[in-house]
């Protein structure tokens, strides 16, 4: 089978000597849900810059279904849709002017330019205001007719560069439906974005970049797995002076209501519990503290950084 995206090699140096991408290689299937995270300065945007052709690779090639970037660019162009991080559509236009004119560039006729206007301006709930000028809009508005925009072609790529940034989480939680949606259909998804919530949630499989280079990569449930501890946060009934000790268990106070519990996979829980109750700390309530990938992103990042 045709990967969707095959990157081979790909280096970057800039003029100013540096080297943002060192080698990456990367395969992303057909219908997969793909998320591509790292810090900042990772070469996360080079890379993506690279894909979309907008930036020159130093050495390395790049597929989008088959179709060679550097030799079949319309082709392989054609079979990719791109919602950038930054708004840039001409704010004084309107909507449905935009996402028509966009079907322009790939050769739509006008009359199915307009009919796919329509029908993902209503699927993204934007109908209501195609006719006003863009700038009117709110900032998840805006992020959502990029997404509409990037669609009015049907890639069978979609690459969505830091999509809910800035917006709310009502927003954020219909656009994340309209993509699963798509998704579904047969559109394969390559995300990146700083709400890693969001990867866990909704990509099956997973790189991690930082220093130009791909530091891991695996599907979701495998790299959650390898998380060898986690964190919970403990909101207690009464204020608490003291702290038991509990073998295997790294117990600390927030505050006189809030104990984090620190525990090895696979922990049996109920003793951390037996010890609370022992000491006459009664518990509300338990959550985890934070994301799981949260937690074994920084924990990568740091290995990669004593590592170099």
């Amino acid at each position: 089978m045709t990967a969707a995206l095959e990157i081979l090699d790909l280096r970057k140096t800039y003029d100013t000597g540096v080297h943002a991408l060192k080698g990456v290689s990367l395969t992303v299937e057909p219908g997969d849900f793909f998320a591509l995270l790292g810090p900042n300065g990772a070469g996360k945007s080079t890379l993506i810059g690279a894909v979309c052709s907008l930036v020159r690779p130093s050495a390395g090639s790049i597929r989008i279904f088959g179709e060679d970037l550097g030799r079949q660019r319309e082709s392989a162009l054609g079979m990719l849709g791109v919602v950038p991080q930054e708004i840039n559509f001409n704010q004084f236009e309107k909507p449905f002017d935009i996402v028509v004119n966009q079907a322009g560039f790939y050769g739509l006729p006008r009359p199915l330019a307009r009919e796919r206007a329509e029908r993902y301006l209503k699927q993204l709930s934007l109908w209501d205001k195609a006719f006003v000028p863009s700038r009117t809009l709110s900032g998840g508005m805006k992020r959502r007719l990029m997404i509409a925009r990037a669609m009015v072609h049907e890639p069978k790529l979609l690459i969505l560069d830091e999509p809910t940034a800035g917006v709310d989480i009502e927003i954020r939680r219909s656009m994340w439906q309209f993509v699963e949606q798509i998704n579904r259909a047969g559109t394969t998804v390559i995300l990146t974005t700083h709400y890693l919530e969001e990867a866990e949630q909704l990509c099956r499989n997973i790189a991690i970049i930082d220093k130009g280079e791909i530091i891991r990569k695996s599907d979701m449930k495998s790299l959650l797995a390898s998380l060898d501890r986690e964190t919970f946060v403990l909101d207690l009934v009464d204020s608490c002076n003291s702290l038991p000790n509990v073998d295997g268990v790294q117990l600390k106070r927030i505050d006189d209501h809030t104990l984090e519990a620190e525990v090895a996979k696979g922990t049996e829980l109920n003793a951390v519990f037996r010890a609370l109750d022992a000491a006459g700390i009664r518990l509300r309530s338990l959550r985890n503290k934070a994301n799981r990938l949260e937690e074994l992103f920084l924990n990568l990042v740091d290995k990669s950084g004593k590592a170099a």
